[in-house]
């Protein structure tokens, strides 16, 4: 695909009871923060950034470190240098296209939502709080959960707090990770996957229900029944 991707699918319209949020690379971009987090700890621990950086998007640093650096795997750990990087790094964040549009017209309308994120709670509330997005009542964190994604068990804990487990398949979970992606879809959600950190290969062979390049392709049109109806345009034809 690449430059050649195909974002031509005709717009069409969905229904959805809830809605689950990843946050990096969804709601915002916090790619140089996280380079220059792991560029700190890869320096202390003997290992190439760039090494690290392959395989930790959409990954707990808890997950990531318990490979690298095991005497660094504990929360105690994580969520202090997570919670630093809101404090250091604030410049060098911004808003996924899109984003703020859809969480403000989906919190107009009441639409259930949370977050879930493979980011601790002091790295989410750090980052909301800067960028002055709204903090949902409901929050799954790296450390509410034994295991990351991929693993569904951080979706599954969404499903609960919005009292929507037993209707999985009319909740949309918004990811932009293959590793979130495919814990959406084993959590029996539908999933929309952005191309906003990964290529558009990554993300089709992920599995996603629709692929779009940012937020700025998805927008509510209407809401009834306990249902909110979104229209999604410009995705790729899968």
């Amino acid at each position: 695909m690449g430059s050649q991707t195909d974002y031509s699918q005709p717009p069409l319209q969905v229904s959805f009871s809830g809605f689950l949020w990843d946050m990096d690379g969804t709601i915002i971009d916090s790619t140089p923060a996280i380079e220059k987090h792991w560029e700190t700890i890869g320096n202390e621990i003997g290992v190439d950034p760039e090494t690290i950086l392959k395989t930790s998007h959409g990954r707990r640093s808890i997950d990531t470190l318990k490979i690298l650096a095991p005497e660094r795997a504990n929360w105690e750990y994580v969520s202090k240098v997570e919670g630093q990087l809101p404090v250091l790094y604030a410049h060098l964040a911004t808003e996924i296209a899109g984003a703020r549009a859809l969480l403000d017209s989906l919190i107009k309308v009441a639409a259930p939502w949370a977050i879930v994120t493979s980011g601790t709670a002091p790295l989410v509330h750090g980052w909301l709080s800067r960028m002055k997005l709204t903090i949902p009542e409901h929050l799954v964190t790296a450390e509410s959960v034994p295991e990351g994604k991929p693993d569904p068990a951080c979706y599954r804990m969404g499903l609960d707090k919005l009292g929507l487990a037993a209707v999985a398949g009319d909740v949309l979970v918004l990811e932009d990770s293959p590793a979130g992606i495919q814990a959406g879809r084993a959590a029996g959600c539908k999933v929309i996957g952005l191309v906003t950190s990964h290529t558009a290969e990554q993300v089709v062979a992920a599995g996603p229900d629709w692929v779009v390049k940012d937020l700025t392709s998805v927008r509510v049109v209407g809401s009834e029944g306990g249902k909110v109806t979104i229209e999604i345009r410009d995705g790729i034809k899968l």
